[in-house]
């Protein structure tokens, strides 16, 4: 006698890195390591804070090996420190760390502005002047998206040269530097940033390499100089990622 066929199989959520929910593991993982990403860049997640495996994967929802393949690639670019029996934490560099990271910074990026100098395209300019105007927008209002916008500035210079190992670089870089000023920063420390875009565009519009480069050194220098330590308030983790869940489609399990 035949037998009955089986109903089908609903997809189920799986934890070993190969099917989560209806969304696939790598942009699942993804997700996660945007939502931290952006809740330590937005200062959201504070500078030393403890992250919890258990309390973030049930507040976005996910297995805590999604969560530490997160903290591995957040590590990497030194957002994370990750210690043995301890876990994880938002890093917390030192003042002498952050002089050491902006040093680094300031050489890749003067490559930036010599490598696209008289190569910027129209579209480039005018993309990256829309960018400036999103900067107005949040100038003087609200720091952590301040430094966040400024930021995005510069890792699309970077994407701009065409160079791959340079923009990682860049990236690697800019992501350490918006934490320190989360750390460092006094309020609003980034404010005259706006105006040194614009200058910095409109050099490399005129493909003037030398006055390109001098005026990424410079207004690098003054990032570093105007920053100043400023005491933080925490929050709870759960509270803190509530947002940044929602924005990448993470729901609490």
């Amino acid at each position: 006698m035949p037998r009955p066929a089986r109903p089908p199989i609903a997809n189920k959520p799986m934890t070993n890195g190969k099917e989560t929910g209806t969304r696939g593991a790598v942009p699942r993982a993804q997700a996660v390591y945007k939502a931290l990403r952006r809740a330590i860049i937005e200062q959201a997640l504070k500078p030393g804070m403890k992250l919890p495996e258990d309390s973030i994967g049930e507040q976005l929802g996910v297995s805590r090996t999604l969560v530490r393949e997160a903290f591995g690639r957040l590590a990497v670019e030194g957002l994370v420190e990750l210690k043995p029996n301890r876990g994880a934490n938002v890093a917390y560099p030192t003042l002498e760390e952050a002089r050491d990271v902006f040093d680094v910074r300031r050489g890749l990026e003067r490559l930036v502005a010599e490598n696209l100098a008289g190569r910027l395209t129209a579209a480039q300019a005018a993309e990256l002047e829309a960018h400036v105007r999103l900067e107005e927008k949040a100038h003087g209002q609200d720091g952590p998206e301040s430094i966040r916008l400024s930021g995005e500035f510069h890792i699309r210079l970077a994407e701009m040269t065409g160079n791959a190992l340079l923009l990682r670089y860049v990236q690697e870089a800019s992501s350490r530097c918006s934490l320190i000023l989360a750390i460092y920063g006094r309020p609003h420390s980034s404010e005259c940033a706006v105006s040194e875009h614009r200058q910095l565009i409109e050099a490399l519009r005129a493909g003037d390499a030398a006055r390109a480069a001098a005026l990424m050194d410079h207004h690098l220098q003054s990032v570093v100089t105007r920053a100043l330590l400023a005491p933080r308030a925490e929050r709870d983790i759960r509270d803190v990622l509530a947002p940044y869940a929602l924005s990448e489609g993470l729901t609490p399990s």
